[in-house]
């Protein structure tokens, strides 16, 4: 059973900075390794749509980022240990959100999501 679970999470302070990781597990009794899947991170405020956040490819080869967190967040993998990392930094209040975790294939239906964590930044 392919589980992915995040933790980081938690409350900061407005320019603080906090790194979130994506433990995955079950990907060796899978069609597919872990290795195999691109990831992505989203988050969803109260009252607002989920938004991709930073997104990577399988090999760790490419990323992209929205805009919005452009130059302020990393997102990096290590598939030895098949987790993937969130690197926040100069955290906004705007960037309060429960933070979600996804694998997927392109071109085919296989994905998985995490359970979320919550991200807050507040004074």
């Amino acid at each position: 059973q392919v589980q992915l679970v995040e933790s980081g999470g938690g409350l900061v302070q407005p320019g603080g900075s906090l790194r979130l990781s994506c433990a995955a597990s079950g990907f060796t009794t899978s069609r597919f390794t872990f290795s195999s899947y691109a990831m992505d991170w989203h988050r969803q405020a109260p009252g607002k749509e989920r938004e991709l956040v930073a997104g990577i490819t399988s090999i760790g080869d490419s990323t992209n980022y929205a805009e919005s967190v452009k130059g302020r967040f990393t997102i990096s993998r290590d598939n030895a240990k098949n987790t993937v990392y969130l690197q926040m930094n100069s955290l906004k209040p705007e960037d309060t959100a429960v933070y979600y975790c996804r694998a997927f294939r392109r071109y085919t239906t296989y994905q998985y999501w995490g359970q979320g964590t919550q991200v807050t930044v507040s004074s």
